[in-house]
């Protein structure tokens, strides 16, 4: 999902980035000073108001990385338990929400069922790490393609794929795609900084990122509006039902990939010499399956014909299965590792912030905030009765645009998914699926193709010196330029055809 066990050291900070993060401190203090203490809003309870105002303190920080994301989330946290206990309860005139109130509010976002399947993920992929598992995948797969710079790429594409269903960890895949990828640059005798170098970081990088769109269990923030859908609607999408209406977006997408990066960073050679002996040494090298990856790889699959027979075959639903495997994988004699091995480097923080992020925004529910700034938002852009068409592109094309400034898609998710939901619920459009455009725009907000800072797979293929930003730049804005042409081809055509769009189509 968003973070991995075995993480690389991050990259060097730009310089001047000391500064932003401490301008953006000053900046979020003032803006929630500011919205706090400002005259009270017509239709805006009391409660909604401070919300608001935590709000924009979440989003300038996150977007500035003002603090660390683990530690930016408990300082929202204890903003949200002693800001709230002085206002009074939504519908309440008299009497304060008290510190009770507002832990209640403050620790929602624990309770949920996504957050178990985050935790429950991060136990996974550190199972992967342990195990040798997916490195053993990668190498297999690449194994059996020719050594031509094409064919390796697509091997590429296929391994990130192919992880994208049994590692539930966006960063986690390029924490273990990354030093293979560099093995193969190394073993080819290829120039880092060569444009065949480049070409295979980038495309597997960005394969990662595509694929976060059409798996439901490849990335945290499709949990964040998992957990918003059920909180606020009693209903869940299924594994199976994601996959219908994402992959094949993801799958064109990646189509469109190969064919971007193969042209805009064409490799120096189309033959590399002794690159399918390469390959099968370093395979080689990690000697015969061990009977802890057997059975961790029996778990993951097993793991994976639940989740795509949900409600098909059994009524158990995403999260209950996860956590049922993480017990089987962590049982003594057994399990494939001991509890000691699944905490070395375990991403609290990620699972503290995922939590802290759904609280925000169950928050902004409750409080009425993001109804208010959901009917400021539909009257003032003109969405009372616009086509479902138009609503979905016109909040694409948001959430793309102030993708730039996240560089966490779940913080990301975190804050506009409730607004989305609250925006969808206040036009008066016939007919429109709020469940599904919901879903539809979840897929936007994993759209963030154009700077490495736009996630921490990205960084983690920066981290490599095999591009420049430069290259992320314009082979990702290419990228983003399809995935907008392919949002309109899918809002007129597929999704409207399978009712995600309105409930009078399906």
């Amino acid at each position: 999902m968003s973070t991995s066990p075995a993480t690389p050291a991050p990259v060097a900070a730009a310089p001047g980035a000391s500064w932003v993060q401490r301008a953006g401190l000053i900046a979020a203090l003032v803006a929630l000073a500011a919205i706090v203490l400002m005259p009270a809003a017509q239709g805006l309870p009391v409660a909604g108001q401070v919300m608001l105002g935590i709000l924009a303190f979440a989003v300038i920080v996150w977007m500035t990385e003002a603090m660390d994301y683990a530690v930016s989330a408990v300082v929202i946290g204890a903003l949200m338990i002693f800001l709230l206990a002085f206002a009074p309860a939504v519908g309440k005139t008299e009497g304060d929400m008290g510190t009770g109130g507002a832990l209640n509010l403050a620790l929602s976002g624990f309770s949920s069922s996504a957050v178990a399947l985050v935790a429950a993920a991060c136990f996974i992929a550190a199972a992967m790490t342990a195990t040798g598992l997916d490195r053993r995948i990668a190498l297999a797969v690449l194994s059996k393609v020719e050594a031509r710079s094409n064919q390796i790429v697509i091997g590429a594409m296929v391994v990130g794929l192919l992880l994208s269903f049994i590692v539930p960890s966006a960063t986690a895949r390029a924490a273990c795609l990354m030093p293979i990828m560099m093995g193969f640059v190394l073993a080819f005798r290829v120039d880092k900084r060569s444009r065949f170098a480049a070409l295979l970081v980038l495309t597997a990088a960005q394969t990662t990122s595509v694929w976060n769109i059409g798996i439901k269990t490849a990335a945290a923030q499709n949990m964040v509006a998992i957990g918003f859908i059920e909180k606020q609607f009693g209903h869940d999408i299924t594994w199976t039902d994601w996959f219908i209406a994402g992959a094949p977006f993801s799958a064109v997408l990646s189509v469109a990939l190969y064919f971007i990066m193969t042209r805009m960073m064409r490799p120096e050679m189309d033959d590399i010499a002794g690159g399918k002996a390469a390959i099968r040494a370093q395979l080689d090298a990690l000697g015969p399956m061990t009977t802890k990856e057997w059975k961790l790889l029996a778990l993951v699959l097993g793991l994976l014909a639940f989740w795509s027979t949900e409600k098909v075959l059994h009524s158990l639903d995403t999260s209950s299965t996860t956590i049922a495997a993480i017990a089987i994988m962590l049982a003594p004699r057994i399990g494939v590792m001991s509890w000691k091995d699944s905490q070395k480097g375990f991403p609290w923080g990620t699972v503290v912030l995922f939590a802290v992020g759904i609280s925000v925004g169950s928050a902004l529910l409750k409080t009425n905030a993001a109804s208010w700034l959901a009917n400021l938002i539909v009257a003032n852009l003109g969405l009372q009765n616009a086509s479902a068409f138009a609503i979905l592109m016109l909040l694409s094309l948001f959430l793309i645009v102030i993708h730039l400034g996240f560089a966490s898609a779940t913080a990301l998710a975190s804050t506009m998914i409730p607004i989305v939901i609250s925006v969808l619920m206040a036009v008066q459009t016939p007919g429109i699926n709020v469940i599904g455009m919901t879903m539809l725009l979840q897929f936007v907000v994993s759209i963030g193709f154009i700077l490495p800072v736009n996630s921490p797979q990205a960084m983690i293929a920066y981290g490599t010196d095999t591009f420049t930003a430069r290259d992320f730049v314009r082979t990702g804005f290419v990228l983003t330029l399809v995935a907008m042409v392919l949002l309109v081809i899918f809002s007129l055509t597929y999704w409207p055809m399978m009712g995600y769009m309105t409930l009078s189509a399906g």
